[in-house]
């Protein structure tokens, strides 16, 4: 039975913050951490108090997490970054309620005896003789231990506490992984057995020790059974600053852990989710999917929406499904102005339907055109209110234009970027995947078929605009890096170019609809450029639906990344091969990488025709390495084995934190079906005859670090898994199981009332007929949900 989890993280906004900054003000950023690694970072937003970030990650990870820490830190363009105060959730406060956090937190002080991560391995034996006690500690080894000094590394010791006895091991120089391999051996007089401590330090020669972390045992574990293995290293037990002196972050985290079943237990709800979306949607009432659609609510519709778009993806049938939520939600629609306006199940269901085929085609839609408006930073400004003349001379150096003269600058400026916008989409028909086409040539039929008056005209029109450009196009060019447009979101001036975008493309896909209506009557200038844009976006719609429903590719799709697909591609410095002889050089060169389905190819330039590729069934780890290795940030290493056995390391530097976790899980989901993937690996580099990481002399040696592929990023590329998405839906399902017995019992209450006044054999016979389809309905679902949970009942007491 497989095991799964996954982190649902939205850093939302900050609140009085302190100021770092000379100016009075600040430059915050956070950094996520599960388990001492950084899987994200904001984006820094200038000189504010109460920063607005609204970035959200999903994070899958094994289910032994244990915690999850912001960090936020003011940015300084010279020297080190300065911390302002972590948050920090145990995997118990996440989980304390269903739903997850959701809520102000105050920032606690950062304090350095309690920054501590790694593990240490023991193995205790508790003696006794003629003399008393005798506790044998034998201290083997530590790893992943918190770098205290300059060099990124530690010079850690142990001490061993029993009693009113105590004793150290030798101390290693310049290693977060020592090896003391050393037993010391404490006595106890007769009488009440002592816990044990065992702390960790950093010795250092000027000034205290610095902590390290520390384990303690009960006497009645050290008697019933003996510690003998890894541990991991807690800090010393304090009191946390909560007093909100240095402000409070809004959160959002949910934790999603599940175990996933074999596929065939999965089966009989598969069939019943098939069903439903075969059979008439509207008057459907007891299927798990329109069970579904009245349980779900809030982030949880989200969830849900993508879980099931990607079940139905995975079989083939993501058409069906979004025709019959269609359906339903068009026939209980009476003004067709409110159509799909809402979050409903559908609204959701077709926009993440989007994310998941699209995103890919948006990309190659809106990206010029984003990157030159983060490239050429023009201003632009048509509110008056608004409107900074001041800045507009920065940029000209012309004196100080009038407001007339600012306001034709950014008409000039703003149309000229629309425009590209508005060619690059109209021209895309052939470019926007089948599956999408497909989609909305069923939307559109079925709006037709509802609202056919001519007084309707534009419904059809409005139904597929509404959601390719108010949901797809228009968010994304309102937040670039939320769509892995872009990996840093804009600066206020860049930004509020990218609204002034999103509003004229909104108000494209409303068709004009809203054109002079409203508080934003400054957009005036810009009305006749949309109303001409607007009859070419009809002509697309038109052009996006006229697809022939029998190309539609045949049998079910197995993934949403073809083999050939780049997933990912950029610049990166690759570590050139160790040259032969004694003098070891470290030199990295730029070169232009490419994931795909298939392998990890790489060539000097983009355009370079000479490639060269790691396949990727080869790859056996993906890992950071230490800052130390190389005296680099951002470097990891891609572990690979040939067909002769042999391992080969490619490391790779990145530009930034962000791209390091991006690239790390993108290669770690794209090999993780290999066999023989690695468990432990060196952080390290093999330099003038030993390892940097734990200073072992044998390049061969075993690594001295667990490694992380469970770890990764949810994105779009994920790959699909059946099973895993029906264990969500099972689980959503359980939720409703309570309503669906109670519906059972109206049900069967209803089929025995008989009324002695009149013949219910004439006027009855097809309502009965329809009870009873329910009941059978009713009581199957019931029955599927009921195997499920036996079967995980099961398996849980196997362990």
């Amino acid at each position: 039975m497989a095991k799964s989890g996954s982190l649902s993280i939205r850093v939302v906004e900050g609140r009085a913050l302190p100021a770092k900054d000379v100016s009075g003000s600040s430059d915050p950023y956070c950094l996520v951490k599960v388990d001492d690694q950084v899987v994200a970072r904001t984006a820094t937003i200038w000189r504010s108090l109460s920063p607005f970030w609204g970035e959200e990650y999903t994070v899958h990870l094994p289910l032994d997490f244990h915690h999850l820490a912001f960090y936020v830190l003011d940015e300084d363009t010279v020297g080190h970054d300065d911390i302002i105060g972590k948050i920090s959730l145990s995997k118990e406060a996440i989980t304390a309620d269903p739903r997850g956090i959701d809520s102000w937190i105050n920032l606690s002080r950062v304090d350095p005896d309690a920054e501590v991560q790694g593990e240490v391995c023991l193995d205790v034996k508790l003696l006794e003789d003629a003399r008393g006690r005798c506790l044998r500690c034998h201290v083997r080894q530590a790893r992943d231990l918190a770098p205290r000094d300059i060099s990124g590394t530690s010079d850690p010791f142990a001490r061993v506490f029993w009693g009113n006895h105590s004793l150290e091991t030798s101390t290693i120089k310049k290693t977060r992984f020592p090896h003391w391999d050393e037993v010391l051996e404490l006595r106890e007089a007769p009488g009440t057995t002592s816990p044990l401590r065992v702390e960790l330090w950093d010795w250092d020669m000027v000034g205290k020790n610095d902590f390290l972390g520390m384990v303690e045992f009960t006497p009645q574990t050290l008697q019933q059974k003996p510690p003998n293995g890894w541990f991991r290293l807690l800090p010393f037990p304090r009191a946390e600053d909560s007093g909100g002196s240095l402000g409070a972050l809004r959160l959002k985290v949910r934790l999603t852990e599940d175990r996933v079943l074999p596929s065939q237990y999965y089966q009989p709800l598969m069939e019943l989710l098939l069903e439903s979306v075969q059979g008439p949607a509207e008057e459907d009432t007891t299927s798990p999917l329109a069970l579904l659609e009245e349980l779900a609510s809030g982030d949880c519709r989200q969830d849900l929406a993508t879980k099931l778009v990607k079940l139905f993806l995975g079989r083939g049938l993501a058409g069906p499904f979004l025709d019959y939520l269609t359906r339903r939600e068009v026939a209980r629609t009476n003004d067709p102005n409110t159509l799909f306006r809402s979050n409903s199940l559908a609204s959701k269901s077709m926009e993440q339907f989007m994310k998941l085929v699209g995103m890919r085609y948006l990309h190659e839609v809106l990206r010029p055109v984003i990157s030159r408006v983060f490239e050429e930073k023009k201003y632009m400004e048509l509110d008056p209110c608004k409107m900074d003349l001041n800045r507009s001379r920065r940029i000209s150096f012309k004196g100080t234009p009038t407001e007339e003269q600012v306001r034709e600058t950014s008409l000039g400026l703003l149309t000229g970027y629309l425009g590209s916008v508005v060619d690059a989409i109209v021209s895309s028909t052939g470019r926007c995947p089948l599956a999408l086409r497909l989609a909305f040539k069923q939307l559109q039929r079925c709006v037709e078929k509802r609202f056919s008056g001519i007084e309707h005209q534009d419904v059809k029109y409005l139904a597929i605009s509404g959601f390719l450009f108010l949901r797809f196009f228009a968010p994304a060019i309102l937040t670039p890096k939320l769509f892995d447009l872009r990996d840093q979101h804009a600066d206020p001036q860049t930004s509020r170019s990218l609204l002034l975008l999103a509003k004229a493309v909104q108000s494209i896909g409303n068709l004009g609809q809203q054109l002079g209506q409203g508080k934003e009557q400054w957009l005036a200038p810009l009305h006749p450029f949309l109303l001409q844009s607007i009859s070419r976006v009809r002509d697309f719609l038109d052009q996006l639906v006229d697809v022939d429903e029998d190309e539609e590719a045949g049998g079910p799709a197995c993934a949403l990344v073809q083999p050939s697909t780049i997933v990912r591609e950029g610049f990166l410095l690759k570590r050139k091969e160790e040259p032969g002889g004694l003098a070891t050089r470290f030199a990295f060169k730029k070169r232009y990488f490419r994931l795909s389905g298939r392998d990890l190819s790489y060539s000097k330039t983009p355009e370079w025709q000479v490639h060269t590729s790691i396949p990727l069934s080869c790859i056996r780890a993906v890992e950071h390495v230490d800052e130390g290795a190389f005296q680099l940030p951002h470097v990891m290493q891609v572990v690979t084995q040939d067909g002769a056995g042999t391992s080969h390391t490619t490391y790779l530097q990145c530009k930034n934190v962000n791209d390091l976790n991006q690239w790390l899980s993108a290669l770690r989901k794209a090999s993780a079906p290999n066999p023989g993937k690695l468990v432990a690996c060196h952080p390290g580099a093999f330099r003038s005859g030993r390892w940097t990481c734990c200073l072992q002399a044998e390049r061969s040696a075993a690594g001295c670090s667990r490694t992380h592929s469970a770890i990764t990023l949810g994105d779009w590329s994920d790959p699909l898994d059946p099973d895993a998405e029906a264990q969500a839906v099972y689980r959503q399902l359980l939720l409703g199981r309570d309503q669906l017995r109670l519906k059972l019992l109206e049900d069967s209450s209803l089929d025995t009332e008989v009324d002695p006044g009149r013949d219910s054999s004439a006027t009855d016979g097809p309502c009965a007929e329809v009870l009873a389809q329910q009941r059978a309905a009713t009581t199957h679902l019931l029955q599927v949900l009921e195997d499920l949970e036996q079967a995980h009942e099961e398996f849980q007491k196997r362990g």
